[in-house]
């Protein structure tokens, strides 16, 4: 029995969550991130959070790992020189797209970069017919030709992608053989990426994956290395965008499994934790120093993503609904041309950082703005381990409001509204533009800069319930010791929703099931631990856009064709507001998910003794809040000292190592049997 370890690598902050087996003894450690170099900055929090501990590298048994390095390489850019083999005829497909134009009349939109110049996309004859027969034959002399041209120009990564692969391999395998033979370099072909209806989608999802193979493959390269010199022998995981765990080499060959590796195990945490409080309906409200994770679970289960979209570029991999905004505590503060008070989506990150920081940065973050008020602790954090420059926080909020001809702290405020608002937006895009009313879900709140604002969002939208864990800041780390193995499995052929179609739709699922199967002797996981989760596609016909319906357990038959068909009408009825009972349905894709349970940590231990006093706060300090029509002395309660019955009277600041919270007037905040901290916002 040892340790088990989770690290979450963000933007700012690096988490690491230890757990003992036998002890059940868990801590939490934060440092902030190596940007230039991830693998170190991970390397540095295992070694202080064991060393915390009285451990070594040795007693690990588990190592999972959250990154943002494939999603920060997509967005800024920083992926390989990349290649394309497509069908004949077919390489422009990735600059024409769908020709959906939302922004046609606006002269400011952007259009994310062809991640392949035309130069670099070449074409071979092939084809495959809609029905999976093979009507061409791949060239394969031509397709020799293509590679030694890509070679040529020095590319270190291909793509291939060829018409209707998703429903014949054969010629993507043997080109891929080819690639690697005469180029070298990182191969990725789309039925091994995305075999799913829907060209162009997976034409740019086998891109994406190329693009960021490269890259992917020397971070964990350099990351196992740190590992072994720390002496750790435990295999290592990392998460996927669908919240499970993948090891090293799938992740390497998939890098597009991992876009949203980090926050998806903080959804996988929130379900536990919803769970243990007796919460059905939740919001995650995730923030960190970059960005803000949201994702609204419906009866504890998190929707997947039906046609995820990352910075333009459409994925087409397994992932949870999970929305993003640049909205987190370095998020940087600037007046538009316009002179508008505008938030984000840039970010101070973790070097120079903010303001505050004193390491050079001198533009107002959000975080600078929350230590001009004192909502934030003005002199330090992470438990004092960092300390903080107030005269250095007012100085870049100051440039701010001679700009806005506003007072500094109105000006502090003005930043902290505006980020919230545009988390509110973000909050909205999960509940309401699904069809769900956020009014009927708690919020949970976590990562470092969650609880501080998590009270101002949910009164901006009605929620009534907050829920602040016992370490939010490390959440997501946290969530790594919860996740299981995954793997998805997709088998997509359109046929119409009924008896006729029942031969069709067992054979797809036979396919499935023996590709389930094999995945499961490959990571040797007993009968005892398989979990198999079916779900559909389906349509009316005639529609392009199809809704995710759970697959009926049990035999294949026409109950069961007819329950998909109600369960698809209610889905329907709940996205668009409307249902058309007597039209044909048709069911496009078939998707299996295959789980390896493993144990877990038992981090939610109830607490017996409930305390029935009031609980002293560490001390106070002025803070100025709109809600105090400006300054008034907040009691400061340290969370250690907090224990199960406490109830706390708003305005309150509790303060830990990894976040802060903050009680506004008119709130009560009370400590539950899991040491979670449950405001209530008296809506």
């Amino acid at each position: 029995m040892g340790w088990r370890v989770g690290v979450d690598s963000g933007g700012t902050f690096t988490d690491v969550s230890l757990y003992h087996e036998e002890s059940g003894r868990f801590e939490d450690w934060k440092i902030p991130s190596t940007p230039e170099d991830p693998s170190r900055g991970i390397a540095m929090g295992i070694a202080e959070s064991l060393a915390m501990v009285g451990a070594s590298a040795d007693d690990l048994t588990y190592f999972g790992h959250g990154t943002t390095v494939a999603t920060n390489s997509l967005i800024e850019l920083r992926g390989a020189k990349t290649g394309l083999i497509t069908t004949e005829g077919f390489r422009d497909l990735l600059e024409i797209g769908r020709q959906m134009r939302p922004s046609l009349y606006d002269m400011m939109a952007d259009k994310p970069p062809v991640l392949v110049p035309r130069r670099l996309r070449e074409e071979v004859p092939e084809r495959i017919r809609f029905d999976g027969t093979i009507e061409i034959p791949l060239d394969m002399r031509r397709l020799r030709e293509a590679a030694r041209r890509l070679a040529e120009e020095g590319v270190a990564a291909t793509a291939i992608c060829f018409l209707y692969g998703y429903l014949e391999p054969r010629h993507e395998a043997a080109a891929k053989e080819t690639v690697q033979d005469v180029a070298g370099g990182f191969v990725s072909a789309s039925y091994e990426v995305a075999p799913e209806f829907r060209e162009f989608e997976r034409l740019s999802a086998t891109v994406v994956n190329a693009f960021l193979g490269p890259v992917m493959k020397l971070y964990i390269e350099r990351l196992s290395e740190r590992l072994r010199e720390l002496g750790m022998r435990a295999v290592p995981h990392m998460t996927q965008s669908n919240g499970g765990v993948i090891g090293f080499e799938t992740a390497a060959r998939l890098p597009i499994r991992t876009i949203l590796s980090g926050p998806s195990t903080g959804v996988v945490a929130a379900q536990e934790i919803a769970r243990r409080a007796g919460l059905k309906d939740v919001i995650t409200f995730d923030m960190g120093g970059t960005s803000s994770d949201v994702a609204l679970l419906e009866n504890l289960e998190c929707k997947r993503s039906k046609e995820p979209v990352v910075h333009g570029y459409p994925i087409k991999t397994p992932m949870l609904d999970i929305h993003t905004v640049g909205a987190g505590g370095g998020s940087i503060a600037t007046v538009d041309s316009g002179g508008l008070l505008k938030v984000g989506p840039r970010s101070a990150g973790a070097v120079p950082g903010p303001a505050c920081y004193g390491q050079g940065g001198n533009e107002a973050t959000v975080t600078d703005a929350n230590v001009v008020l004192q909502t934030l602790n003005p002199s330090q954090l992470l438990g004092g381990r960092m300390k903080l420059r107030r005269d250095l926080a007012s100085d870049a909020v100051a440039r701010l409001s001679r700009e806005l001809n506003l007072g500094l702290q109105e000006t502090a405020q003005g930043i902290v509204s505006v980020a919230t608002a545009n988390m509110a937006k973000a909050l909205r895009v999960v509940s309401v533009e699904r069809g769900y009313d956020p009014r009927e879900h708690a919020l949970i709140a976590f990562g470092g800069g969650g609880p501080l604002h998590a009270a101002r969002l949910a009164r901006e939208l009605d929620i009534s319930t907050i829920i602040v864990p016992p370490a939010p800041g490390s959440l997501c780390a946290l969530g790594l010791l919860l996740t299981d193995l995954k793997a998805d499995f997709t088998a997509s052929r359109i046929v119409p929703l009924n008896s006729g179609s029942l031969p069709s739709i067992e054979l797809m699922l036979e396919g499935l099931d023996d590709q389930a199967s094999d995945w499961f002797e490959r990571e040797s996981i007993g009968e005892e631990r398989r979990v198999i989760v079916r779900t559909s596609d389906l349509r009316y016909a005639g529609q392009n856009y199809e809704l995710q319906v759970p697959f009926p357990s049990g035999p294949l038959d026409a109950n069961a064709i007819s329950l998909l068909e109600r369960n698809f009408e209610a889905a329907h009825l709940r996205r668009f507001g409307f249902e058309s009972p007597g039209d044909p349905v048709e069911l496009v894709t078939i998707r299996l998910e295959a789980v390896g349970t493993v144990s877990k940590a038992d981090l939610f231990k109830a607490n017996s003794v409930k305390c029935s006093d009031a609980p002293s706060p560490a001390g106070s300090r002025v803070v100025w809040m709109p809600e105090f029509s400006g300054r008034g002395r907040c009691p400061v309660f340290d969370r250690s000292d907090l224990r199960f019955g406490h109830v706390l009277e708003g305005p309150a600041i509790v303060e830990q190592m990894d976040t802060t919270t903050l009680v506004l007037p008119g709130m009560r905040a009370a400590v539950d049997k899991f040491l979670n901290l449950i405001l209530d916002t008296g809506r």
